[in-house]
């Protein structure tokens, strides 16, 4: 079962069969939206040295100048969105779930200024520390999203309207209590969803549905479409540890991970920059 897991990123056939528009969105020139930027905010070599990588990352370049979800009315059902649509060489890195919580972690992302984003299902983030671990991780400006995957990871496509609307919408809850507001990105457990999930979901606040293009696995990454990263791909990641990685840490996996994201030539953006 652990393999199936990691080949397939807990992932399933996903049920609405939309994806995100082919346009390249324009580079963003007020970038308000976007942390600010400071010297404190970028890496030195040595930190990436620390973490067993030769060299930073590239900075990417300026967001686009409209989000996709930007425009969109109150309660309409969210953008299914499984890459995201630009020419720019950044691939967007997603973390889901909340099992492992390593402390190691936490300093690995401070160190890399690293941008990711995480989609937190609630009895599994609350479980052990719960959600300060991932207040840690959030970073300088909140650079780093916490945003919706259900209350307790169950397959939506398989349970009533009724029930993905408990399920979407008690998250958004949650998250809006502890953080403030709503947030607007939800990913499906599994990447499974139906016409159901969309209603419950734009009901609730969410603006995009996100699934992924790319799976991280322990050693390096699998895709959806081809062998190598496209511009725009989301890469699906999970919080764990070695019990479910033959021994590996959360950290070192994150390493190989963005050594192969280098290698092909790209550098990771901020999700929320761009949707």
């Amino acid at each position: 079962m652990l393999a199936a897991l990691l080949l397939s990123g807990c992932s399933g056939s996903s049920g609405g069969g939309k994806g995100a528009a082919s346009a390249s969105p324009a580079p963003r020139t007020d970038t308000a939206a976007s942390p600010p930027a400071s010297s404190a905010a970028v890496p030195d070599a040595a930190a990436y040295r620390r973490w067993g990588l030769d060299k930073p990352l590239a900075a990417p370049p300026a967001p686009p100048a409209a989000k996709l979800t930007d425009g969109m009315k109150p309660g309409a059902a969210p953008k299914v969105i499984r890459r995201v649509p630009t020419s720019d060489k950044v691939v967007f890195v997603t973390i889901d779930d909340g099992a492992e919580k390593d402390p190691e972690f936490v300093k690995m992302a401070k160190d890399l200024k690293l941008p990711f984003t995480m989609f937190l299902t609630d009895d599994i983030a609350r479980a052990g520390g719960g959600y300060g671990y991932f207040e840690q991780l959030r970073g300088e400006g909140n650079r780093n999203g916490i945003h919706n995957h259900t209350l307790s990871h169950p397959n939506l496509r398989t349970l009533s309207a009724d029930a993905q609307r408990r399920e979407v919408c008690g998250q958004q809850e949650v998250l809006e209590k502890r953080y403030g507001a709503k947030p607007p990105l939800f990913r499906p457990p599994y990447g499974n969803y139906n016409d159901a999930t969309l209603a419950a979901a734009g009901g609730c606040g969410v603006k995009a549905l996100l699934l992924w293009e790319a799976t991280m696995q322990i050693n390096d990454m699998r895709y959806a479409q081809g062998d190598k990263l496209r511009p725009g791909d989301i890469v699906l990641a999970h919080f764990r540890g070695p019990s479910e990685l033959k021994g590996t840490s959360m950290t070192k996996m994150v390493a190989n991970m963005l050594r192969s994201i280098e290698r092909q030539g790209f550098t990771v953006a901020r999700l929320e920059d761009y949707v």
